[in-house]
């Protein structure tokens, strides 16, 4: 068992490798793949373009798309059941994919700054955001890219990952939003005292969302029951602004965020312990394959392969 207080040392990669991608001023907010072997990067420059990494080969090699029609930053990516491929940005713009990404169509939702995208089905979408913490909207959009719904919310939406059909989660600041019915309705979890940068459910039940001050809280049981096993408010802990996590196992799990943060447990989350840095730039997503490796991008067009040594 890692016990963060009483261990000094860090914990040692098997291997870093850093993926030159060409991009070295954009910022990385997403990485995503539709299956073993095709994978995307979506990020840019907030108000001046967008940049889209696509590998058709599991990662080995990237290569670079600017959406000339789509003029901003990119922030979410996802799939379809039937596998169209949903990218947002900035001032709403939607890209939409029928080729496996080789090739994308732009369409306009609310010029808003959104954060996410997400399927709810093969038909129906959402695309969520918000605006200083206080302020949070999500825009229902279908399959075609016309969307028919809007609703705002007084709190800021930045992550939404549905586990199936009807199970999917939303995370904003101070809480996390739960729906069991396809996305008809969301209820506020007994979730609270941080900014929640992520969320990522899994088919056995386990949903993992992590802060932006450090707090990390997990459920067991598809999100009707919640604890926190991470205070980022316990000035006793190390400082971490966290901005995605992913596990492994239910005992195994990565988190990273700002400064190159990336830290890690083998007990469930009670503790954690520092990963050798490798970057003082902002670690932004964080994806796991099968095989046990991991891609992680961040800010200044990083994007890393990572082979972690397993507890």
């Amino acid at each position: 068992m890692l016990m963060y207080g009483c261990r000094k040392d860090k914990v040692h990669w098997q291997l870093v490798q850093r993926i030159e991608t060409g991009s070295g001023q954009d910022r990385f907010n997403r990485i995503f793949f539709l299956n073993d072997t095709v994978g995307f990067v979506v990020g840019g420059s907030r108000f001046d373009h967008s940049t889209i990494l696509r590998t058709i080969d599991g990662g080995q090699h990237w290569q670079m798309q600017h959406i000339v029609d789509a003029p901003k930053g990119l922030y979410g990516i996802c799939a379809s059941p039937d596998g169209k491929l949903f990218a947002i940005g900035f001032d709403g713009k939607l890209l939409r994919s029928n080729d496996l990404g080789q090739s994308w169509e732009l369409y306009q939702i609310a010029y808003l700054p959104y954060k996410d995208v997400c399927m709810l089905n093969a038909k129906q979408g959402l695309a969520i955001g918000g605006i200083s913490f206080v302020t949070g909207f999500f825009t229902r959009f279908d399959s075609a890219g016309s969307y028919s719904a809007f609703d705002s919310l007084s709190y800021e939406l930045n992550d939404i990952e549905m586990v199936s059909e009807n199970i999917g989660y939303m995370a904003g600041n101070s809480t996390i939003f739960r729906t069991n019915n396809g996305g008809q309705n969301w209820i506020p979890q007994v979730v609270k005292n941080d900014d929640f940068t992520a969320i990522h459910a899994y088919p056995d039940g386990n949903v993992w969302t992590c802060g932006y001050s450090g707090s990390i809280w997990n459920s067991s049981d598809f999100g009707l029951n919640w604890h926190c096993v991470r205070n980022g408010n316990n000035f006793l802990l190390p400082r971490y602004r966290l901005l995605d996590i992913v596990f492994f196992s239910s005992q195994v799990g990565f988190a990273v965020g700002e400064n190159g943060t990336f830290i890690t447990t083998d007990d469930g989350g009670l503790h954690w312990m520092e990963m050798d840095k490798f970057t003082s730039e902002a670690l932004r997503s964080i994806y796991l394959t099968k095989q046990g490796d991991l891609f992680v991008c961040g800010d200044s067009g990083g994007l890393f392969r990572i082979k972690p040594k397993l507890f």
